[in-house]
């Protein structure tokens, strides 16, 4: 079974997509804070801080994506692009690490997500577009 690149990067899109409406969720009080960020976060002004910076995170791998995937007509090099999805790839594999030893089963439930999102970005990253 060949594995189409682009529909892969059209279902990271999708996901990433849905964790910026739950971080904005988490920005307008609808989800508490407390279940996030391993239960770490002391009051709003850490929450604002630290949701406005994931959401914008999720914006900019969005963006990252698109290019890989030839959405968008405006892209940075090639290697440029490889190098920050690498770094994606390093960066969920670190927050898998830290999910596992979150303090909520929510964020320990993200390990699935994380785990899964370095192997699909690693995946893209070694295969050419088809």
């Amino acid at each position: 079974m060949i594995l189409d690149i682009k529909k892969i990067l059209k279902i990271l899109i999708v996901i990433y997509s849905i964790i910026i409406v739950f971080h904005t969720c988490i920005l307008l009080k609808i989800i508490p804070y407390e279940i996030t960020w391993g239960g770490r976060l002391q009051n709003d002004q850490e929450m604002y801080i630290f949701e406005t910076a994931s959401i914008a995170i999720n914006v900019f791998l969005i963006w990252i994506l698109l290019m890989k995937g030839d959405f968008v007509t405006y892209k940075f090099p090639v290697k440029v692009i490889h190098v920050i999805l690498w770094i994606f790839v390093m960066v969920f594999v670190l927050n898998t690490i830290g999910n596992i030893f979150a303090k909520t089963i929510l964020e320990k439930a993200f390990t699935l997500l994380t785990l899964g999102s370095a192997l699909a970005i690693g995946f893209v990253l070694r295969r050419p577009l088809t």
